[in-house]
């Protein structure tokens, strides 16, 4: 399975890093471009839903044998075109197929930690971060070189497929999971109240739209705002990915040490100091040391959402989880066009101020994340909590 998390890492690195050169070769405007990433979330949210049908029709082991190396053609397909309907197809495709990849492979994650009964989610998370790398650095080093998208994409698309199908060998299967799928499903279909969640949504959906900031725009700043090379641009995205990987490797540690209302708050925190310092960034160096240091902050939040709601309902941790994780595409449906149209009105250096703020709204919420906050919810009845967290950003 960590292998899988790790492709996709690559695969959506490589698309979001080279976003300034989709532009070019298919003349997307800046007017659009927000128009064009907001389509990708709600098309993920789309193939997620339809993935659930054909989880139940068949498995999730089946699904996501498919839908990875479908994937990384539509990566390939991105690569290739020169017209702007043929992007347009190639995003929407890579929309659809990723909500289904997001979907059957953490239906297979959490299914193992559901057999496990401890987290190997966090392991999971990890393995993609280390896949955003890799993307990441062969971005770089093919603008360096003058690798065009036909090249680039294809190549990567060629690559990446076979590995996928070789690691779809592996999954597991119901010899290995035995009845962990149909009871984690079962637990999410559980109906429990909304409210008690809310505060954890918000803070959700702030954390993805500070993450889709940099994961759409961080190297289109690099390379319009602050005059930066192609191939240096992408260092923006590689310093992210890398302090998220280093983050998430002595997480568990910090709030074990100091609890996960310090994290949440230092991480808030640390956040909007990435923002300020790449908004006023003289030089590219220094707007890749803010988005580095929003890497380190950002990603002690989420784990802890997803931790946190599993406190508030221990016997329905799944179902909590399930509702949480919506919020993902709530962040990255909201993050592209609000970052997007506020730069063209005005400044990337102005648009990232706005994210930054929104994640600054979570620090009033860190209380929401104390173990005493959930004193009231149900005794624990069912299996050990279990953190969980996306595939993909």
């Amino acid at each position: 399975m960590a292998a899988s998390f790790l492709l996709q890492g690559v695969t959506f690195a490589l698309l979001v890093t080279c976003i300034p050169e989709l532009q070019d070769r298919y003349g997307l405007s800046d007017s659009l471009l927000p128009l064009f990433l907001a389509a990708v979330p709600v098309l993920a949210g789309v193939g997620s839903i339809a993935s659930e049908r054909l989880v139940r029709r068949t498995s999730a082991r089946a699904v996501l044998r498919v839908v990875q190396p479908a994937v990384c053609a539509t990566l390939a397909a991105a690569g290739l075109g020169d017209e702007l309907w043929q992007l347009a197809l190639a995003l929407g495709a890579f929309g659809l197929l990723v909500g289904a990849l997001d979907a059957s492979m953490n239906m297979l994650g959490v299914g193992l930690q559901h057999r496990y009964g401890r987290s190997v989610m966090l392991g999971f998370h990890a393995a993609f971060s280390l896949g955003g790398i890799v993307g990441a650095a062969a971005a770089g080093l093919g603008a360096h070189v003058g690798l065009g998208l036909p090249v680039l994409f294809g190549t990567a698309g060629g690559v990446i497929a076979p590995l996928a199908l070789l690691a779809g060998t592996r999954f597991a299967g119901p010899a290995e999971l035995g009845d962990a799928v149909r009871e984690a499903a079962a637990a999410a279909a559980r109906s429990i109240p909304w409210r008690p969640l809310l505060p954890l949504c918000l803070v959700m959906a702030f954390a993805y739209i500070a993450d889709a900031s940099v994961s759409n725009y961080s190297v289109k700043y690099l390379t319009d705002g602050l005059g930066s090379p192609e191939d240096v641009a992408k260092l923006s995205y590689l310093g992210y990915m890398v302090a998220m990987l280093l983050g998430r490797a002595l997480g568990d540690r910090a709030v074990q040490r100091w609890g996960a209302v310090p994290v949440v708050r230092s991480g808030a925190a640390l956040s909007a100091l990435g923002f300020a310092l790449a908004a006023a960034a003289p030089a590219a160096w220094a707007g890749i040391a803010g988005f580095t240091v929003l890497g380190l902050g950002i990603c002690a939040i989420i784990p802890q959402v997803f931790a946190a709601g599993g406190r508030l309902f221990p016997a329905d941790s799944d179902a909590a989880v399930a509702r949480l994780n919506l919020f993902n595409y709530v962040g990255f449906l909201v993050g592209s066009p609000l970052v997007g149209a506020l730069a063209d009105a005005s400044s990337y250096r102005w648009a990232l101020l706005a994210p930054m703020l929104l994640v600054l709204a979570v620090l009033p919420l860190a209380d929401r994340f104390a173990p005493a906050a959930t004193a009231s919810s149900p005794a624990p009845t069912g299996p050990p909590v279990r953190d969980a967290v996306r595939g993909t950003p």
